[in-house]
């Protein structure tokens, strides 16, 4: 925080740190210090003012409080509304879309059958989840779940999307996966913060960390890593959008090894996290049985 400024001064400046859509919706405007002085023609009209500085400054301040951005703590949210975060896992959750990607679609869906809405946004996955222990959200969607995350999040039914977690490799060096015990030379590389299949964290590995599924795609391209642990659909999806050059050199490799469920899940450090489990609960029910939730999979599976 820095000191503040007094009213009869300078122009106001944002808390140091403010997060910048604070700044976008309420900046203090330029015409603040004019409506300022415009009020010094007016103090000689007030009776019973001692000081000439502190009616400026009881004048002043309707205009100040209107500019001075909102302060309200990261992780309040207004009723009914949810703050939800995500990451870049594409197709499934993505600023490129729209809708956010099927699994915020489906999430979306089945909360507003029960009056809530979501307000997203998206964070690298590794801060996503430190934010989330720090209870900064009401939820996230788009998340494997297992009993460390247990912890801290509660855990509806899934989504109806299943991860088919395996690896790439590149086309000039295939490796034999069939047994995962068998790959202790190799490098291969993960994402920061994944909880990876139980039987990939047996095997105890090589691995070497980025910060998204991207990244890994790019360095097993540039030969930095020997394979890279990814969802079939991600991997399928990057390689047509956002990496194309190498969509002849990078292969999937058979078989798979695992298939997890995609979760939203709510924060434990929200009071309401067990209602908010049963709205979601039941608005997937009532999609189930009138058919959306088919028909928002299906057009799920035409994105793979």
């Amino acid at each position: 925080m820095t000191e503040a400024t007094p009213a009869c001064c300078n122009e106001p400046t944002p808390a140091r740190g403010a997060p910048q859509a604070a700044y976008a919706a309420g900046a203090v405007p330029n015409t603040s210090v004019r409506r300022i002085s415009s009020f010094e023609s007016r103090i000689e009209e007030l009776p019973f003012m001692p000081h000439r500085r502190h009616a400026l400054a009881l004048l002043a301040a309707p205009a100040l409080a209107r500019a001075v951005p909102s302060m309200a703590p990261a992780n309040s949210s207004a009723e009914g509304v949810l703050r939800v975060v995500a990451t870049e896992f594409p197709p499934y959750t993505t600023q490129e879309s729209s809708e956010g990607g099927p699994a915020i679609a489906i999430a979306r869906a089945a909360l507003a059958r029960t009056g809530l809405t979501l307000e997203m946004d998206f964070r690298p996955w590794s801060r996503l989840i430190a934010e989330l222990q720090r209870g900064l959200w009401d939820g996230v969607i788009g998340v494997w779940r297992n009993p460390e995350r247990e912890g801290y999040l509660s855990f509806p039914q899934p989504l109806g999307i299943a991860n088919r977690i395996g690896f790439m490799a590149r086309s000039d060096r295939r490796f034999d996966v069939r047994e995962l015990s068998r790959l202790k030379h190799l490098r291969i590389g993960i994402v920061r913060g994944y909880a990876n299949p139980p039987a990939f964290e047996q095997a105890n590995l090589q691995c070497d960390e980025a910060l998204d599924d991207l990244g890994n795609l790019r360095k097993l391209q540039a030969g930095r890593i020997d394979l890279a642990l990814v969802d079939k659909g991600v991997a399928a999806y990057l390689l047509r959008r956002q990496l194309s050059e190498a969509a002849a050199s990078l292969v999937w490799l058979e078989p798979s090894v695992a298939d997890m469920p995609l979760y939203m899940a709510f924060n434990r450090a929200h009071a309401a996290h067990g209602s908010r489990v049963t709205a979601f609960n039941k608005g997937m029910a009532e999609m189930q049985s009138s058919g959306q939730l088919a028909r928002l999979l299906m057009r799920s599976a035409e994105l793979m």
